[in-house]
């Protein structure tokens, strides 16, 4: 990898590299922001008094808008100027972060993730796509790829660390006043060091496409995840059938247009699909995991935040040295045997953590996240590429925000699906409160109480992370069975 970095350098201006830098700084903090809350949630809670719901939406609302809004925040970048878009979505992500940091009640919290969420619809496309700009080389653009992932993926493995430093020695507000000062330094050196891109020639933004799309993936998600806590009730279908009648139009609407939001192309190509679907079900696995762990080291075994995000250090070391050399390894075994590869290893690591008892078992955390965040890392790092490399570099920011929607829905849908399965688990072991946390503040001294509810979550945890390498494991053998085809004629990757 040292070789490789080397010889890239020796090709591209050092300008080139310093933009890199400046890109990296919002790819860290929105990828940090879909996982901080995990160890702050205990803290906010007893501060803010959210209700159940209202914790769910709390740690959803953010990836959910996201998610809705990536595939046209991509579109707007390629015609509107990809810098442009980036520093104005860190404008509104910075004043968010400072609502979010003195939100006096959840209602207010809640109303500032979404805010956030808006703001880093922009940032990820975006910066991922200008990279195609900044590094034409395409051994360079591999490198500053696989940068760009190691943050990325590092940035969702280092967030509960950062998360347990800040609230070790501050208020809960501050996991989120922490992206101001970061954010000052994009403002003042993205003008100066990144190039602006825009697609000449492409048509205007189709807008009934923007509202079929965001007005699909959002209730579909929500209903998705209303299913997976409350069951099958009337309003919930309803809207999920609403969210899937708007998808089917748009899909049918994007089959006639010259210009489509999505080219739905990009599917036949190579293992677009695969990088699609992997990323969905990793981010799924990976948030569902890392939420449920975070809460059994501090409610089950007592731990502070600090403790608990200082046993987060391997996995989130792992995942980024693993991310800087997914490259290397998608060259050395081709891009769908790494993608096998780094699936299965994710999967095992999920059962490990079967090894987690009330009373002890760390050291089967321990191995279990750096394995999984070993294959994460690695297949994290393909899916960026093959999403840069299915398309032109005037249409980057479309197929980014393809690859980055499935990173979004694989987050929340971890925490609404993995989330609610291990709730419900918990919820049938006994007559708990709605989360580990209230039980045991309103146990009091009842030890035996507080003793079957920690033995109820840690075998909700055991269900929710083996569903979790279930899909995975699934995941493995579609990537498996793939049609080996090259995602495009000058791709790198001889042997996908």
């Amino acid at each position: 990898m040292t070789s490789t970095l080397a010889h890239s350098a020796a090709k591209t201006p050092r300008r080139a590299w310093a933009g890199l830098a400046v890109l990296l700084l919002p790819v860290l903090l929105v990828s940090m922001d879909m996982s901080v809350l995990y160890l702050a949630m205990p803290t906010l809670t007893a501060h803010l008094d959210p209700s159940a719901t209202e914790q769910l939406w709390i740690l959803d609302i953010y990836g959910f808008l996201i998610a809705g809004l990536l595939i046209t925040m991509g579109n707007l970048g390629d015609r509107i100027g990809r810098r442009n878009i980036l520093l104005a979505g860190a404008t509104i992500f910075g004043i968010a972060s400072v609502l979010a940091a003195f939100a006096p009640s959840a209602p207010v919290l809640i109303a500032a993730r979404a805010l956030m969420g808006v703001g880093g619809a922009t940032l990820l496309p975006s910066s991922l796509a200008l990279i195609s700009t900044l590094f034409p080389d395409q051994r360079a653009r591999n490198t500053a790829i696989g940068v760009w992932t190691a943050f990325f993926a590092g940035g969702s493995a280092v967030g509960p660390i950062i998360g347990g430093v800040l609230l070790h020695q501050f208020w809960w507000g501050s996991v989120f006043l922490i992206n101001t000062p970061v954010l000052l330094v994009l403002l003042v050196f993205g003008p100066l060091l990144l190039p602006e891109h825009r697609a000449a020639g492409l048509a205007p933004l189709d807008l009934p496409s923007v509202a079929l799309s965001i007005g699909g993936i959002l209730p579909v998600v929500y209903a998705i995840k209303e299913f997976a806590a409350h069951g099958f009730t009337a309003p919930s279908v309803g809207i999920g059938l609403v969210g899937v009648l708007l998808l089917t139009l748009f899909i049918r609407r994007q089959r006639t247009l010259t210009e489509p939001l999505v080219d739905l192309s990009l599917f036949r190509r190579g293992l677009f699909s695969v990088a699609v679907g992997s990323s969905t079900v990793g981010m799924l696995a990976l948030a569902g995991m890392s939420f449920l762990t975070s809460t059994y080291l501090q409610s089950v075994t007592g731990r502070d935040a600090l403790q608990a995000a200082l046993l987060g250090i391997p996995m989130a070391i792992v995942v980024f040295a693993c991310s800087m050399g997914g490259s290397r390894i998608g060259h050395l075994l081709g891009t769908k045997t790494s993608f096998v590869l780094s699936l299965g290893m994710a999967a095992v690591g999920n059962l490990l953590l079967l090894g987690l008892g009330v009373d002890g078992g760390i050291g089967w955390y321990i191995a279990g996240s750096v394995i999984a965040g070993a294959g994460f890392g690695i297949a994290f790092t393909l899916v960026s590429e093959v999403s840069v490399s299915s398309v032109p570099p005037e249409r980057a920011g479309s197929a980014v925000g393809i690859s980055e929607t499935s990173f979004e829905l694989g987050n929340g849908l971890g925490l609404a699906l993995l989330g609610s399965l291990a709730a419900l688990v918990f919820r049938s072991g006994g007559d708990f409160a709605p989360t580990l946390g209230e039980t045991i503040a309103r146990a009091g001294h009842d030890t035996a109480l507080i003793d079957s509810a920690r033995s109820s979550f840690v075998h909700g945890m055991h269900f929710a992370t083996t569903a979790g390498a279930i899909l995975l494991a699934v995941m493995a053998v579609i990537a498996l069975v793939a049609k080996p085809a090259p995602v495009r004629a000058n791709s790198a990757h001889s042997g996908s």
